[in-house]
């Protein structure tokens, strides 16, 4: 190679090839991430509500056999409804906000 404008050109062409590979790379690298993020806040979300709602179950059982042992009363039966409505609300908050972050990404 020794004409520079030919050399020149083989040299542009290479660097053009390995920044090319190095953003591809970081590109997926990246991609990767948020794959991984996205399935680690959906399983987070998951559990969280398995846990809310095995609680707010706990809560309304000890609530039932604490009243009376057989039957709930229907005194109790709204207080019970509200909590449901209440936390399937912020159960909807969550994924709201889980939605807007994700967009953002």
């Amino acid at each position: 190679m020794s004409n520079p404008l030919i050399q020149a050109f083989f040299v542009g062409r290479a660097v053009a090839e390995v920044i090319n590979e190095r953003v591809e790379h970081a590109v997926t690298d990246a991609l990767s991430e948020v794959a991984k993020l996205d399935a680690e806040l959906k399983e987070q979300l998951h559990q969280f509500t398995e846990e809310v709602i095995e609680r707010a179950n706990r809560a309304a059982d000890n609530d039932v056999t604490a009243t009376s042992p057989t039957t709930p009363s229907h005194a109790e039966t709204p207080d019970v409804q509200t909590n449901i409505d209440e936390l399937r609300a912020e159960i909807a908050l969550l994924r709201t906000e889980l939605q807007n972050y994700r967009s953002q990404i």
